[in-house]
C-alpha cells in the first residue's frame, strides 16, 4: 500500500520519516521550496510534486495531510472526491460541520477516514486506558491534563485547538463517553484574540470531571496526565516517559476521612514511537478496510468538544452544554 503526503514541514517531516521507514512512501506534496528541499533530503527515493492534482491523478490509495490546520478541510474533501483514502493531521477541520461533511463522504463512499490523534496510540496511554477498563484504580472520580511550554505560537489557530485536540481525544477514550458540559477560560496576551492559554473544564455523567490547561506561554516544558480513582491514581508524565501508579486514595476510620498514602510505582511500556504505531494503523486500515481507533467519528467527537470550549471562551467561562444524544454519534 503506496501512499502519499502532503506537507513536509514542522510535523509533516515526521510522518514522510515514519511512512519511509514502513516502506509505503511513494510521493511528497509541498507548495514551499524548503518543503521540497526538505523532502528531498528525508526521501529521497520518493516522488516530490509541487501541486495537488499530481497527487489525485496518482495511482496511490492513501494520502496524509499534514498541512496548516486551516486547510485540513478542503485540502481533505479534495482528497476523499478523488477517491484517496485520508490520515488527516489534527484537528480534523475547524468547524464541526465541516468535520461532519468529511465523515459523511468517507461512509458514503466506503472510503476509510483518519485523524492523526497520535497520543491515542502512545503505548504508555494504552496502557493506562489498560487500567482503567479493568477497574485497578478503582471508580474513575477526576482527570486533568497539562500541555504546558513556551512553544511555537501559531497565527492561524489558538492554544485551544492547537494543544488541547490531543487531551481531549485520550481523556474521552479513557471515559468512553462525552461530557455533558463544558466550562473554558482563556487569555490572548502575544496576539489579539488568539488565547495564548485556556483551561478547559469537563463534566460528565456520574459526576466524573476533567479539566485541560494548554498554554505555550510557560516557563518550563510540562505534558502531564493524571487520572484519580476511587482505590489508586495514575500519572504519565510524556517528558520524562514514566507512566506511574500509586496506591493511594482516602478511606474511612470512625467517621473520619483518612488519606492512604502507598509509593508509587512505575508501570513499564513499549519502547515503540506513537506515531510509528499511528502510521501503521493507517496502512492496516488500507488493507483490511477496518476503521481505526480514532476514525472520523472519534474526529468529530473531539471537535464538539473543542467547538463548545471555544464558545465558552468567547462568553468568558459561560457553561455550554452538550445534548446526550452526541453519545451515540
Amino acid at each position: 500500500m503506496k501512499i502519499a503526503i502532503i506537507g513536509c514541514g514542522y510535523w509533516g517531516k515526521n510522518l514522510v520519516r515514519n511512512f519511509r521507514d514502513l516502506g509505503a512512501l511513494e510521493i511528497i506534496c509541498d507548495v514551499t521550496k524548503a518543503g521540497r528541499a526538505l523532502a528531498k533530503n528525508i526521501a529521497p527515493e520518493a516522488t516530490i510534486v509541487d501541486n495537488l492534482e499530481k497527487v489525485w491523478a496518482s495511482q496511490v490509495k492513501g494520502v496524509v495531510v499534514a498541512t496548516p490546520a486551516e486547510t485540513h478541510y478542503s485540502i481533505g474533501l479534495e482528497a476523499l472526491r478523488a477517491g484517496k483514502d485520508v490520515l488527516v493531521e489534527k484537528p480534523l477541520a475547524l468547524k464541526y460541520k465541516d468535520g461532519l461533511k468529511l465523515v459523511q463522504l468517507a461512509e458514503k463512499n466506503n472510503q476509510i477516514l483518519m485523524v492523526g490523534h497520535v497520543l491515542e496510540y502512545h503505548p504508555a496511554i494504552l496502557k493506562l486506558l489498560e487500567l482503567v477498563k479493568t477497574g485497578t484504580l478503582g471508580k474513575i472520580f477526576f482527570v486533568y491534563s497539562n500541555r504546558l511550554s513556551l512553544g511555537k505560537v501559531r497565527r492561524e489557530e489558538n492554544i485551544l485547538w492547537s494543544f488541547a485536540p490531543h487531551d481531549i481525544a485520550v481523556i474521552l477514550r479513557l471515559l468512553q463517553t462525552m461530557p455533558v458540559e463544558v466550562v473554558a477560560c482563556g487569555g490572548s496576551y502575544v496576539q489579539p484574540n488568539i488565547p495564548d492559554m485556556t483551561v478547559t473544564q469537563m463534566l460528565f455523567n456520574k459526576g466524573i470531571r476533567a479539566h485541560i490547561f494548554v498554554s505555550w506561554l510557560h516557563p518550563f516544558k510540562e505534558q502531564r496526565l493524571i487520572v484519580v480513582g476511587s482505590e489508586k491514581m495514575a500519572s504519565f508524565d510524556d517528558v520524562s516517559k514514566e507512566l506511574m501508579i500509586y496506591d493511594q486514595h482516602v478511606t474511612w476510620s470512625n467517621g473520619k476521612p483518612i488519606p492512604v498514602k502507598g509509593e508509587g510505582i512505575k508501570i513499564d511500556f513499549e519502547a515503540i514511537e506513537p506515531l510509528q504505531q499511528e502510521c501503521a494503523s493507517f496502512l492496516k486500515s488500507l488493507q483490511s478496510r477496518q476503521p481505526p481507533i480514532t476514525d472520523g467519528r472519534s474526529g468529530l467527537r473531539v471537535l464538539r468538544v473543542l467547538e463548545a470550549a471555544q464558545r465558552s471562551v468567547l462568553t468568558n467561562g459561560q457553561p455550554v452544554r452538550i445534548p446526550l444524544e452526541i453519545n451515540s454519534e
